[in-house]
């Protein structure tokens, strides 16, 4: 493991995290439905936990570490985590779902070619 700066973890780091968070995610979903959701607790709590956490680290990514993955709905992923943070009452259930099913896996491949290409410079 990367030794962290004084400031805080590096985009690298934070990049790292998001891919930690995504497999979490993927682990959490697999063999579930969406109405699972309804029922149980523990599957909904861990994906605002995990969705949450993959939006903090995109907060704190700086402008140039947004660059390695420019096609990625930063803003989105960011409002998304102020929603789980700020509103949780209101967070709806299909979106969560969503979020977790379509919209993280289709971002992990990104994540992980921008981790690919620090490695390589």
């Amino acid at each position: 493991m990367r030794r962290e700066s004084r400031t805080g973890p590096s985009d690298r780091a934070r990049f790292e995290h998001i891919l930690r968070a995504g497999a979490a995610i993927a682990s959490f979903v697999r063999d579930r439905r969406r109405d699972d959701l309804e029922t149980d607790d523990m599957l909904r709590r861990a994906l605002v936990n995990a969705v949450q956490e993959i939006g903090e680290a995109a907060t704190r990514i700086t402008d140039e570490g947004r660059s390695r993955a420019a096609s990625l709905p930063w803003g989105q992923i960011v409002a998304m985590r102020h929603v789980l943070v700020h509103v949780y009452w209101g967070v709806d259930n299909d979106q969560l779902w969503n979020t977790a099913t379509i919209e993280v896996p289709a971002m992990i491949p990104l994540i992980q070619s921008a981790i690919a290409a620090w490695e390589s410079r």
